[in-house]
């Protein structure tokens, strides 16, 4: 069985604020929606439950619902379509189900159940469809697993994708490398072109790479306050506008720069704005900002397309091993298993392209998710900004300088990653509901909300 998860599903293009509880749920409403349109039920209920129950209203749950019933893509939508379009709706009007039946719908009918935990996942959501007599005629319980991924209850499990490189653990990865003298981003090429030709992955990576830089520069350029009670003022627009200056006081640092990058981006996702699923909407700001710091400071051409084609493979297989061995959903593991993993991905890719062995990417990745174990998910206001958007920020310059690390040595190290991968798995076991983006504990509870 391989660990093996393509780019094209790690790295999915998206909408704000979460994947977990934004991108997944309009999945799993849509999907729903295509199941039951032909039936032409009168009315449409969802209940959501633990997480999603918890800070699904500031995380767009209900937004998400309401667009994915309508049949609406995370992938295609437009992130105006999403916005308000639960707490706008006005009571009775109807929903066009599917975009093709019409049912009569209210706010009410999206129902929140944060002490009630389904033993699938903490995020759980049940679409209900219902007759003109009342009766129900339809049913589904959904799991949104992180990254936006999805799991319906009762469905057959879908078989391992097989692939012609297969590993389960970066120890045997890196005996496939050796075996293969290769890299590893030329590991996940091989088994991205056994789905695709040569010219489809590279226009693939080329415009996940395009859509996480556009990110960035909307940011960049973004003013203003982030939606929701705190009132969190948008900072990477003034902060390029500082560093672009001449009145800058002092040398300007391409930390600063990266700093900004990730800014740029999570403010984008906090806004409900299109961002790329890297590999979750809380932990989008780190690859992009570390991707972008080597193109404009690190980068040896004028052609940055080809490292930045490594980059992403070089992250995705890494990224394949945090998702198949451990956690990449915070309602599931904390915080670490979101930013610990993106910054993992960030730091491995970041040694790939500056010409580091598959040991020394191995070790990166290791000291960049050692660092974040047992960080907790305790978003202030149950929204996707305080902590979140400077944490994003604080991992990107650990993952440069566990890069920097990396490639001062040889590759060898005491603690593994598979070793920090499990340790990883068991904190998010050990760790209290509170700290799993319930806003129970922490910050969320010791911060005042004003």
């Amino acid at each position: 069985m391989s660990a093996y998860v393509s780019a094209f599903e790690l790295f999915s293009i998206g909408v704000g604020p979460s994947s977990s509880h934004t991108v997944g749920p309009m999945r799993a409403a849509r999907d729903f929606a295509l199941r039951v349109a032909d039936a032409r039920p009168a009315r449409v209920t969802c209940d959501l439950f633990g997480s999603l129950g918890a800070t699904g209203l500031g995380h767009g749950t209900p937004d998400a619902i309401v667009s994915g019933l309508q049949g609406f893509s995370p992938e295609t939508v437009h992130p105006e379509q999403v916005r308000a379009s639960w707490s706008d709706w006005l009571d009775g009007n109807a929903l066009m189900l599917a975009g093709v039946h019409p049912v009569r719908f209210e706010r009410a009918d999206v129902r929140f159940e944060p002490r009630t935990r389904l033993p699938g996942h903490p995020n759980a959501l049940t679409l209900s469809a219902i007759d003109a007599a009342g009766a129900e005629i339809a049913r589904e319980t959904y799991y949104s697993i992180g990254g936006g991924f999805i799991r319906r209850e009762g469905a057959a499990e879908a078989p391992s994708a097989s692939y012609p490189m297969a590993f389960s653990s970066a120890d045997g990865l890196l005996a496939l490398c050796e075996l293969e003298g290769t890299t590893i981003a030329a590991v996940a090429r091989v088994n991205e072109e056994s789905r695709r030709s040569p010219a489809e992955v590279d226009a693939g990576l080329d415009s996940i790479w395009r859509a996480m830089d556009d990110c960035i520069t909307a940011g960049l350029h973004a003013s203003g306050t982030l939606p929701g009670i705190l009132g969190v003022k948008r900072r990477a627009g003034l902060i390029r506008e500082q560093l672009e200056s001449d009145a800058h006081s002092g040398p300007v640092l391409p930390g600063e720069w990266l700093a900004a990058f990730a800014l740029a981006v999570n403010e984008e996702n906090a806004s409900g704005g299109r961002v790329v699923t890297a590999p979750t909407n809380g932990a989008a700001g780190i690859l992009p900002a570390v991707a972008r710091y080597w193109a404009e400071f690190v980068c040896p051409t004028d052609d940055p397309a080809p490292g930045m084609r490594e980059f992403l493979l070089t992250a995705t297989a890494l990224g394949s091993l945090f998702k198949a061995n451990a956690s990449i959903s915070g309602a599931e593991g904390g915080c670490q298993a979101e930013v610990g993993s993106a910054c993992a991905m960030a730091a491995g890719g970041l040694t790939a392209v500056m010409g580091g062995t598959p040991a020394q990417v191995e070790n990166a990745a290791e000291i960049a998710m050692e660092h974040h174990l047992g960080l907790t998910c305790d978003p202030v206001g149950g929204l996707v900004q305080i902590p979140c958007i400077e944490r994003n920020a604080i991992a990107a310059s650990t993952a440069v300088t566990a890069a920097r690390l990396a490639m001062r040595g040889d590759g060898s190290h005491y603690v593994s990653l598979d070793t920090v991968v499990e340790t990883m798995r068991q904190t998010g076991l050990d760790m209290s509901t509170k700290y799993k983006e319930t806003s129970e504990g922490g910050l969320a509870v010791n911060v005042v909300e004003c």
